[in-house]
């Protein structure tokens, strides 16, 4: 077969591909390098070679006849579907959880768009307590975990923990995350300025990649970001040092001024800039005003 016998059959099969073809081979592209993407990092990824591997000897065992081993693996392929969904059980869960959230940013920006002037200020304070906290906790090396609640409810962690339904202060951080409380073991949750629960437990992240030095706190801040849009932060009982996790990723060695911008781009700069946007309505009532 000469080179341009290959060009002319390359040329037959691109005339002949449409646009339903191409929006498949975009479709299966993104879901394949999305999954390998939260796989790779976990225990799965290996089992999911495993899988590779054993579809690779069907397709040989296909091509070359044999006839037992093509047996034995559709026998085995009956149940793997059910198999594979109770080994990626956790990886499939939280796959989910993490397309359910993709759809939530429109509603989250209008739900931005009802704070009033002193919810924002109140904010504001909020936040400011929250980085004194995480400093004085830094200082004296005690171990805390405050996770930043989003527009994602955390209502399944929050069943694991104690309602506080109180104002943010640093002595109220120091005083839950004493040693001798019996709260200081587990996350404290934050939502609007407020301290909500404490005590909670969160899910562990299983990413191979983690450090090994960091410990439990660590890996809960990474679980519970990978899973939700929420700002978690962490301060170390070994050396005192803070980092926050954000969509599974684990950023280290912060300090206040750090953490407060941080907090205020994603909590506080949203509500601003909808604000100065306006829209249609805010126009409208800009004009009523005046």
């Amino acid at each position: 077969m000469s080179f341009s016998d290959i060009l002319s059959r390359l040329g037959n099969i691109m005339r002949s591909v449409g646009f339903s073809d191409i929006m498949d081979i975009i479709i299966i592209s993104v879901v394949i390098h999305y999954v390998l993407n939260m796989l790779k990092k976990t225990r799965a990824f290996q089992l999911m070679l495993g899988v590779v591997a054993f579809f690779a000897v069907y397709i040989v065992a296909i091509t070359f006849k044999l006839k037992a081993t093509t047996f034995l693996i559709d026998t085995l392929l009956q149940v793997g579907l059910i198999a594979l969904l109770v080994v990626f059980q956790p990886e499939v869960r939280r796959a989910l959880e993490q397309v359910g959230n993709l759809n939530m940013f429109s509603r989250s920006y209008m739900r931005r768009r009802t704070y009033e002037d002193g919810q924002v200020d109140q904010l504001r304070k909020a936040i400011a307590a929250i980085c004194d906290g995480v400093e004085r906790m830094s200082e004296k090396q005690t171990g805390a975990l405050i996770v930043m609640e989003n527009f994602n409810r955390l209502e399944s962690v929050k069943i694991s923990g104690t309602p506080v339904n109180a104002d943010i202060t640093p002595e109220l951080i120091g005083t839950i995350f004493y040693d001798g409380s019996p709260l200081h073991d587990g996350a404290v949750i934050v939502h609007q300025g407020r301290i909500t629960h404490a005590g909670c437990v969160l899910p562990l992240s299983d990413n191979l990649e983690i450090s090994k030095e960091m410990g439990t706190r660590h890996r809960a801040a990474l679980g519970i970001s990978e899973v939700s849009d929420v700002i978690a932060l962490v301060v170390s009982e070994e050396t005192g040092t803070i980092s926050y996790a954000k969509n599974g990723v684990l950023r280290r060695n912060q300090d206040r001024h750090s953490i407060y911008e941080v907090l205020t781009k994603e909590f506080v700069q949203p509500i601003i800039d909808a604000r100065e946007k306006g829209g249609a309505s805010g126009f409208l009532r800009r004009k009523t005003d005046e």
